[in-house]
């Protein structure tokens, strides 16, 4: 059986099995097509773009420290330069559930777009190792040829050459992510140091390497299909109103193979010529005429390969492209309407909610619990004294003297251990008793508020409870 004919009898089974899985269970290897067009030459933009992002992202620095850093060892995060310490936590708690309404809502709105052209897994897949493979093996009939092909020289040394680049790509990927989550200077400092004096770091480090190569190499497009939750939770999200990459069936149907001597309106055919081409360009191996399918991750290579065929035969662009499955049965244009709009608009809000959370947090976090297992003294004949533990995060680049003032009621603060002078970027402590006048404690509860100064500058104000008698809450 052909290729071509193998193809068409599979078409019955799209919806029992996945494209990747045989009839006997095995794995079947995609060797996709390369895509050639407009939207590729889009997606190439895209993926450049992100990829300099990603290997220029640890080399670049903000007053010293790296713009972006993850650092979960020591709960220290530097996000566009901005630091981010665990006393922020509620901030990331919220970024995350703003992240999941934007994925819902993204997914409502647009479909799988970001798969097709910004997800890491994709980015990598296509624009990496699969241009490696094109030029190593050639296009896809190439590769299937050299996979089918005995093992002789030609075969071993370009399988050989491949997996080679692979490995070190993945090498450098896994070097890559370490530096954002140490920062350059200290993984340059590991890389001179060689590998001995931090063997620990180092086979964790080949360990991360050999599952990217193993994703790359062997797996695939395995992950969309099989290891992503983001393709099922798009068959729950997904309406008809979604945009999709989408097969016009009303204009393509009934398909039949182009003969340049007639007339295909007056023969009844469809613009859809069945050359089988945004199959064989597809790197999940569906055939996007059978509609919107978990293993689609939109793209866009189908639209780019079936445009090219239009183009080809005098027919009009347009038969596989971004639509949604109302504006393919209607007929009507729908990549923006007011839906579009409306979750667009409330996607914006969000972001804008959680970027300004983000920029107007304060520059210290302040802690002051009364000292754990204490009551209140009586200091002297006529005054009652409470003890303080503080604590203080330095988020800024700055060093910041600090000075504790008793706001509200009168009385008198004494530090207990040196006073704070938070260094840039660290955490302070300290122990004071604050001292009331007998006439100013009138209940066990007494409200006190204290100032946090840098300087001239109020920081922050922070209220608590200053303890006194039980007998006073009777009088």
């Amino acid at each position: 059986m052909s290729s071509s004919d193998q193809i068409k009898d599979e078409k019955a089974y799209f919806r029992d099995r996945i494209t990747t899985i045989n009839e006997e269970g095995k794995r079947v290897w995609i060797h996709p097509k390369r895509p050639q067009g407009r939207l590729t030459n889009y997606r190439w933009a895209v993926a450049s773009f992100l990829l300099i992002l990603l290997f220029a992202g640890p080399w670049v620095k903000y007053k010293g420290e790296p713009f972006m850093l993850f650092n979960i060892l020591e709960r220290k995060f530097i996000i566009f330069g901005q630091v981010f310490w665990p006393q922020d936590f509620h901030l990331v708690v919220l970024s995350l559930i703003t992240f999941i309404v934007f994925i819902i809502l993204f997914t409502v709105i647009f479909g799988r777009i970001f798969c097709g052209w910004a997800c890491p897994q994709t980015i990598f897949m296509e624009f990496v190792f699969r241009q490696i493979e094109y030029f190593i093996e050639g296009d896809y009939g190439k590769q299937k040829k050299l996979a089918r092909a005995p093992w002789n020289f030609e075969k071993m040394w370009k399988k050989s050459l491949k997996h080679v680049i692979f490995f070190s790509i993945s090498f450098l990927i896994s070097n890559t992510f370490l530096a954002y989550i140490i920062g350059i200077d200290r993984l340059l400092v590991l890389i001179s140091d060689g590998p001995l004096p931090h063997l620990g770091s180092f086979i964790a480090l080949v360990l991360f390497s050999g599952i990217f190569y193993f994703i790359f190499a062997f797996f695939r497009e395995q992950v969309c299909i099989i290891a992503c939750p983001y393709g099922r939770l798009q068959g729950v999200l997904l309406d008809s109103k979604s945009i999709v990459v989408a097969y016009d069936y009303k204009r393509g149907e009934p398909k039949g193979k182009h003969n340049p001597l007639e007339n295909r309106a007056e023969s009844g055919k469809g613009d859809c010529i069945d050359c089988l081409s945004c199959v064989t360009v597809c790197p999940t191996g569906i055939d996007i005429r059978n509609g919107t399918q978990l293993e689609c991750i939109n793209c866009t290579a189908c639209i780019d390969s079936c445009d090219a065929i239009m183009d080809r035969v005098g027919l009009k662009r347009g038969l596989i492209r971004y639509d949604s499955e109302k504006g393919i049965s209607e007929g009507k244009k729908s990549l923006f309407n007011a839906r579009s709009i409306a979750y667009s608009a409330v996607l914006t809000v969000l972001l804008i909610v959680v970027g300004s959370l983000f920029t107007f947090r304060s520059d210290v976090e302040a802690t002051i619990i009364r000292l754990p297992g204490t009551l209140f003294q009586e200091y002297g004949t006529d005054h009652y004294s409470n003890l303080y533990k503080m604590q203080l995060v330095n988020k800024t680049r700055e060093d910041l003297p600090i000075e504790v003032v008793l706001e509200n009621p009168e009385g008198d603060l004494q530090f207990i251990t040196e006073k704070v002078f938070l260094q840039k970027e660290s955490v302070g402590e300290a122990n004071f008793m604050v001292i009331l006048h007998k006439d100013q404690v009138k209940t066990s509860n007494t409200a006190v508020t204290f100032g946090i100064y840098s300087g001239d500058r109020l920081i922050t104000k922070y209220k608590l409870n200053f303890v006194g008698p039980n007998n006073l809450d009777t009088k």
